[in-house]
Order: structure tokens, then C-alpha cells, then sequence
């Protein structure tokens, strides 16, 4: 009983957390693009909000087991708490240029890179490692829908009062980060050592930043050793750089679809909508034959609704775009996630995860930069409509590139 109100409390802090970082990830991009009416903003914006993940990879992970983490994750939300109450006083004195809410996106980034690995490791510390695989399921599922939620609460928030949706993202990261804290561990966390151990006469100095370095090189030697698991991550990676279609959905929305903020926050719902429907779908039947194929199938599909979103006029179609290139990218996803562990060694898993979230991680938001960069110079719908090309001409490539990856029918029970 104990574990299971520690597992709704972290379901409810993960599903208001989630739900404030996708409104205010709305709403910051309908506010810049208001501002200046620059597509080049809306990938500078993305860029801000992924900056501290990319800077602080050797802290964030190291204060998640240096401390405890339910503290850690509940001081994070918190920050993210006050740069919504931050953000609501600023856009309180009508400013008319987008600097400054680019420091705000990167402070709450800061939040949200120490709020991630914490609140992602605390499922196997709170129930024993048998149901893990349980409760990963269903924050996943918990993620979904604050990706369907958060978005459309915000458009129907900033649509009323532009300042509005701050308050609600600061109330749901304040109610996340005291949930957090109604968490409570069955596992005991280890701390990394402030000093040196004494153990059988030898020194054992604590963990360093070099020697998370030195991880990181090694399980990236080792992905670049394996065709099925480089060409996977290199895949995803590439296909959403060149397919970072929603960063833009604000300029789509403004000159192609003619809708306000209500308009482009379903439209951002309608990825939520999408891919929660493909992970349930996958939950009940996964996968079991012809893996790569259906990777590269999604990853073809996801490039041509992606040309669909460039091209349409119509708020019903950009929808159904929408909808579809975001259930691709859900089958993507899930092959990658289970295919990749599978090929891995044990003792390499961890390694080649962390190079792999980097490198993913990365690709979302550098993928909002460079559509920005396109949409400055082609405008949004051209930008979006090369975007899925390139993603097309990244499917067919890989295809002949990669021959192991294609060729692979079922998930491995074990490495090689």
C-alpha cells in the first residue's frame, strides 16, 4: 500500500510537470512569434530551452545521486515554478522584443535538466524491480497525455489573457514539485563520497567528471562499432533535425492555416493525441517481425506527413498531419528503445543509454533551430516541406547504408 501511494503521487507530479513544460513550450512560441514574427526566433527558442540539458549532462546526473532524489526533483519544479511567476511579471510591461524570454526559456531549461534524470530514476527506488517495467509503462502513458493536455490548456489560456497560461504553468509545477515530495523510497539510494573511502587498505577516489567522460567516450566507441545500434540512433537523430516541423506550427498557423492560439494548440495536442494512441496500441500488441523495416517504414511515413503539414491549407489536414507523423515517430521511438538495450551488453548499457539521450535529446531541439534557420530564409511552409523530404531522402539512405539494420526481423533476447 505504501509503494502504490508513492506511485500515484510520482504518476500526478510527472503528469502536472509534464503538463506545465509542453503549455509553456506552447506558449512561449506563440509569445516570440507575436513579437517579432521571425520563424528564425522559434528555433532560437528551442535552442534556449535545450542549452542547459547539453551544458550541465555532468552535473545533472551526479546530483541525482548525490542527493536524494525527490528533493532534487521538487527544488527543480520549484525553479520552474518561479520563472512562470517571473515570466507573468515581465509580460506585464508589454515588451516588444524576444531577448529576454530566451534567458526565461534557458532558466526554466535549467529546471527541467535537473528535474529529468532524478524523477526518471525514482520508479526502481520505489518499487522493487519486478514492477518497474509497470510503472515505467504508465509514466510513459502519463506523459502522453500531458503532451495532449498541456498544449491545449495553454492555447485556451493565452487566447483569453496572454499572460494567463504562466500562472497555470507555475501552479502545476508548485503542485508537481509538492507531489514529488509525498514519494517515498523502498530502495536505498547510494551517495557518491564527498571524501576518499578506506576500503581493504586502498584509496577509492569518488567519481569525477573525467571519468563520466571517459563513459561517455567509451559507449560512444561502442556504438560506432555496431551498424544496428549506430544506425538507429544516427536515424532518429537525423530524421527529427531535418523533420522539427512543430517548433514552426506557430508561423504555419499565422500565414498558411489562419488560426489563433486555440487553432495551434491543438494542432500541438494532436501530436500527444497521435503518439498516445500508437504507444497504447504497441502496449497491447508490440512489434515482433520485421523490425527494421518498420523502423525505416515510420521513419518514411513521418517524412511524408510531415510534406503534408508544409503544403496543406487546411486546419483539418495540417490535424490529421499532425496525428499521423507524430504515431510515426511513437513506432520509431519504441523500436529504438527496445532494439537498442537488446543488442547492448549489460556492462555497456548504461553508457551507450546515456551517449543515446544526448544525442536524441539534441536532435529535438537542434531540429527547432535548423527549421527556424529554413523558415527565416524559405519561409515556414517551405522549411517544413524540406524538412520531410530530407527526412525521406534519410529513410532511403539509411536503408542502403545500414543493410543490418533493415535486415532485422526480431527483437534479439540477448546481445551478441
Amino acid at each position: 500500500m505504501h509503494s502504490q501511494r508513492s506511485v500515484v503521487a510520482l504518476l500526478a507530479s510527472f503528469l502536472t510537470s509534464a503538463m506545465a513544460s509542453a503549455a509553456l513550450d506552447t506558449v512561449l512560441g506563440i509569445q516570440v512569434f507575436a513579437i517579432s514574427g521571425r520563424p528564425l526566433d522559434l528555433g532560437l527558442l528551442g535552442l534556449a530551452s535545450f542549452a542547459p540539458a547539453a551544458l550541465l549532462v555532468l552535473v545533472t546526473g551526479s546530483v541525482a545521486d548525490r542527493f536524494e532524489r525527490r528533493r532534487v526533483a521538487a527544488a527543480a519544479m520549484l525553479a520552474e515554478a518561479m520563472t512562470a511567476a517571473a515570466l507573468f511579471v515581465y509580460l506585464g510591461t508589454t515588451p516588444d522584443t524576444v531577448g529576454p524570454i530566451f534567458a526565461f526559456a534557458f532558466v526554466f531549461g535549467v529546471g527541467r535538466a535537473f528535474a529529468s534524470p532524478a524523477v526518471r530514476a525514482l520508479p526502481a527506488d520505489i518499487v522493487g524491480a519486478d514492477r518497474v517495467p509497470w510503472v515505467v509503462a504508465r509514466t510513459a502513458a502519463t506523459w502522453q497525455v500531458a503532451l495532449i493536455l498541456g498544449p491545449v490548456l495553454g492555447g485556451f489560456l493565452y487566447a483569453a489573457n496572454t499572460r494567463l497560461p504562466y500562472v497555470a504553468v507555475g501552479a502545476l509545477a508548485l503542485t508537481g514539485a509538492l507531489t514529488v515530495l509525498l514519494v517515498h523510497s523502498v530502495q536505498v539510494q547510494p551517495l557518491v563520497p564527498e571524501e576518499p573511502l578506506i576500503v581493504a587498505a586502498e584509496v577509492v577516489e569518488p567519481p569525477s567528471a573525467r571519468a563520466h567522460l571517459s563513459d561517455a567516450v567509451e559507449g560512444f566507441r561502442f556504438i560506432r562499432s555496431q551498424p544496428i545500434v549506430l544506425g538507429a540512433i544516427s536515424l532518429d537523430l537525423f530524421a527529427v533535425l531535418f523533420g522539427g516541423a512543430v517548433a514552426l506550427l506557430p508561423a504555419l498557423a499565422e500565414e498558411r492555416l489562419h488560426v489563433g492560439a486555440v487553432g495551434i494548440g491543438w494542432l500541438r495536442a494532436a501530436g500527444g493525441i497521435g503518439a498516445a494512441t500508437i504507444t497504447l496500441r504497441l502496449a497491447v500488441r508490440p512489434l515482433h517481425r520485421h523490425v527494421g523495416r518498420w523502423l525505416l517504414g515510420a521513419v518514411s511515413v513521418f517524412g511524408v506527413a510531415t510534406i503534408l503539414l508544409g503544403v496543406t491549407r487546411i486546419f483539418a489536414v495540417a490535424f490529421v498531419a499532425m496525428l499521423v507523423l507524430a504515431g510515426a515517430d511513437a513506432i520509431s521511438v519504441f523500436i529504438r528503445a527496445t532494439l537498442v538495450p537488446l543488442v547492448t551488453p549489460i556492462d555497456k548499457r548504461g553508457r551507450v543509454l546515456a551517449v543515446e539521450s544526448v544525442f536524441i535529446g539534441a536532435s529535438n531541439e537542434l531540429g527547432a533551430f535548423e527549421s527556424g534557420v529554413a523558415g527565416q530564409i524559405l519561409g515556414a511552409p517551405g522549411a517544413v516541406v524540406l524538412g520531410g523530404a530530407a527526412t525521406l531522402a534519410v529513410a532511403l539512405g539509411w536503408s542502403r547504408a545500414f543493410p543490418a539494420l533493415r535486415d532485422v526481423d526480431e527483437f534479439p533476447t540477448e546481445p551478441d
